[in-house]
């Protein structure tokens, strides 16, 4: 239903997370009995997640142990770790800089090149870890850099950008064409961002294995300020999906849809999937890992832009290991620790077996869910206070 905005202009309205619950059914299973696995193309992973691509959250050696708790950490092909043979002293830096000359030092330290010959060696580095590799490219460089990355051994490529289309259109440039590419990439592709029914059913008509939805939500992302740009994620999600059988219909081909950002909490990653996301991407969550590349810093893909950037960094602090933040155990209440514990028990308590079972959740609108019966914790900072 569209509500009039003005005269000339009306529009649909949106849902994120806070806005929305899960509805329990009329059954409920043992946890141990929900499987949270996830296939992607010819791989099956444990953990329906994915790491990432920010230097804040996935290094090489961050990517390994995420791939050995069951998720698949994606490396930023275009960051740090390709800039720089040894990061190290960048990351104090960034994290070491007052917050009001942060954003102008990143422009300045993302101003070294991205080196051909240390892409392929951080892949390297990921595979000898035993495994899976999965790395980003803009659209912009992803044909010149991505030979480095798949004659490394590279098992998954993202092809990713603030909002990624299938119809880029330039005065100046031949664009990316995104069919002709994932047609002989020879590799599982997975594109985005995108935030609308209509974006990611073209995206999925490229051929890719999945889109990734979500246009600003992230901790670090100023895009919505910036350009006014974006769709909550619930809703984003629920179109994502909408699309996704649309072109099942067409063609008997499923495309993942992978909600990426604006997910704190156990609770934001049940809502994604039972909004119909197949994954999850997490950046800040990552990021308050005590093994994290940036000891407790974030900052947004686009905050180095040159001219505009778009992000900006935020201090996430260190709460645990990230075998807790993401599988346990976990001593604190607010959610933020034992993430895919929290899946898993969500799951349960509504009866769902598995991911796929759990995107057909009932959910509804519900705006007092942060709220109704929690006046003594919201007064004493405690709990969802």
């Amino acid at each position: 239903m569209e509500i009039d905005i003005g005269i000339a202009k009306s529009g649909r309205r949106a849902w994120g997370f806070d806005d929305i619950a899960i509805v329990p059914s009329r059954r409920t299973r043992d946890p141990e009995d929900v499987s949270l696995s996830w296939e992607i193309d010819a791989f099956t992973l444990a953990l329906p997640m994915m790491g990432a691509a920010m230097d804040s959250a996935v290094s090489p050696a961050t990517a390994i142990q995420i791939g050995k708790l069951g998720g698949l950490a994606v490396l930023n092909l275009e960051g740090l770790w390709t800039r720089y043979e040894d990061p190290a002293p960048v990351y104090e830096q960034i994290g070491a800089a007052a917050s009001d000359e942060a954003t102008a030092l990143i422009q300045k330290l993302y101003q070294e090149p991205v080196k051909p010959e240390l892409i392929g060696r951080r892949v390297e580095e990921i595979k000898a870890g035993g495994v899976l590799a999965a790395a980003s490219l803009t659209p912009q460089h992803v044909e010149d850099l991505q030979k480095y990355a798949l004659d490394a051994g590279l098992d998954v490529l993202v092809v990713q950008g603030t909002v990624v289309s299938a119809e880029h259109v330039s005065s100046r440039a031949e664009p990316l064409d995104l069919f002709e590419f994932i047609a002989g990439v020879g590799v599982p592709v997975i594109v985005g961002g995108v935030a609308s029914y209509a974006g990611a059913l073209h995206l999925m008509r490229t051929g890719a294995v999945g889109v990734l939805v979500g246009v600003g939500p992230g901790a670090a992302c100023t895009s919505r300020g910036v350009l006014g740009i974006g769709v909550p994620q619930a809703t984003a999600i629920a179109d994502a999906a909408g699309a996704r059988l649309r072109y099942l219909e067409e063609t008997g081909r499923y495309v993942h849809v992978i909600a990426d950002g604006g997910m704190r909490t156990g609770g934001d990653i049940a809502k994604a999937i039972a909004c119909g996301a197949d994954a999850v991407m997490l950046g800040s969550p990552l990021t308050a890992a005590t093994e994290a590349p940036a000891q407790g810093n974030h900052w947004g893909m686009a905050t180095f832009h040159p001219t505009l950037p778009r992000g900006t960094r935020v201090k996430t602090g260190q709460l645990g290991s990230l075998e807790e933040i993401l599988v346990g155990p976990a001593h604190e209440n607010d959610g933020r620790r034992n993430l895919f514990g929290a899946l898993r028990v969500s799951m349960a308590t509504t009866g769902y077996a598995d991911v796929k079972e759990f995107q057909k959740a009932e959910v509804m609108v519900a705006p007092a869910l942060q709220t109704e019966g929690k006046a003594l914790q919201k007064s004493q900072n405690v709990g969802m206070g």
